[in-house]
């Protein structure tokens, strides 16, 4: 029977945009080719930028509903604060992760006494239908699994990987890495051919079966591929992140996840009007910000 070939991998051009109060971010998820990885829905990388001067990340209260939060920092401190009354920050290493549920509010912002340079991702995953309207949670891992692989430095954040498994809290078939070379590496990861999977360069650059990555672009990895080639000429850092196809019907508009328009536009309304459910962030020293109406 003759062997089926493997689907063609894609890669993603982030798109720029502005997080908060001017701090610039670059997007990989959602484009207009690619809304998801598994349940990986979102997927931003900010920095590396300086804030030494002036007020450095500042996102006014916003809200969530029907996702999780995936903070990873790669340098600085971020200070979080949400409607749970959580006042907590965040280091290099660290996990925090925020289930909003049915839903949440929450500000991020720099610290006052905080290093001079910011770098690192905000990811969001999906809630399947089971989870969407379940209470709201937050977790911070102050460390996580990390192991040795071939040259590389593996932080587990999601999921189970060589026998090592996170402690955050996901609700579906996941898998969250960072990948890091302290110098020129060849490697070979075994992937779950049931996941499919992406790669975000967060430093430097690498070569992922044959194909160059640097910052900026994200390379999708179908289901069906049992392994992943790495190569470096020197230092780099990625994310590789995983998960099953996400099979229900899912929507997104500005902080929102849900299934139909009806619950966009009503959680949007909500937020505006201050409805309880999603609670209030106690001592950000700004304005919360408003939500967008979605079309129609």
């Amino acid at each position: 029977m003759p062997t089926v070939p493997a689907a063609p991998v894609q890669i993603l051009e982030a798109q720029s945009t502005v997080l908060g109060e001017g701090m610039p971010i670059a997007r990989a998820l959602p484009s207009r080719h690619r809304r998801m990885v598994g349940a990986w829905c979102f997927l931003d990388h900010f920095g590396p930028v300086d804030v030494a001067q002036g007020s450095g990340m500042r996102v006014g209260p916003h809200p969530h509903i029907g996702l999780q939060t995936v903070t990873w920092l790669v340098e600085g401190e971020v200070l979080h604060r949400d409607s749970l009354g959580t006042v907590q920050r965040i280091r290099p290493g660290q996990l925090n992760l925020m289930t909003a549920g049915r839903g949440i509010s929450h500000s991020e912002e720099s610290p006052q006494q905080r290093p001079a340079r910011l770098h690192g991702a905000q990811l969001w995953i999906a809630l399947p239908a089971s989870r969407r309207d379940c209470e709201p949670a937050f977790q911070h891992l102050p460390e996580l699994p990390r192991l040795r692989h071939q040259g590389l430095t593996l932080s587990v954040l999601a999921g189970e990987f060589l026998g090592e498994r996170s402690p955050a809290d996901v609700h579906t078939p996941l898998l969250g890495l960072e990948l890091l070379a302290d110098s020129a590496t060849q490697a070979t990861l075994a992937l779950r051919g049931d996941f499919e999977h992406a790669v975000m360069m967060l430093e430097h650059e690498a070569v992922l079966d044959g194909q160059a990555l640097a910052p900026g672009r994200l390379l999708v990895l179908p289901a069906g591929r049992d392994s992943l080639q790495l190569r470096t000429d020197g230092a780099a850092r990625c994310l590789l992140l995983g998960g099953e196809p996400f099979a229900e019907s899912m929507r997104m508009w500005w902080n929102f996840v849900a299934r139909t328009p009806e619950e966009l536009r009503k959680a949007s309304e909500d937020w505006n009007a201050q409805a309880d459910y999603f609670g209030r962030v106690r001592g950000y020293d700004g304005p919360w910000l408003r939500a967008p109406l979605p079309p129609g």
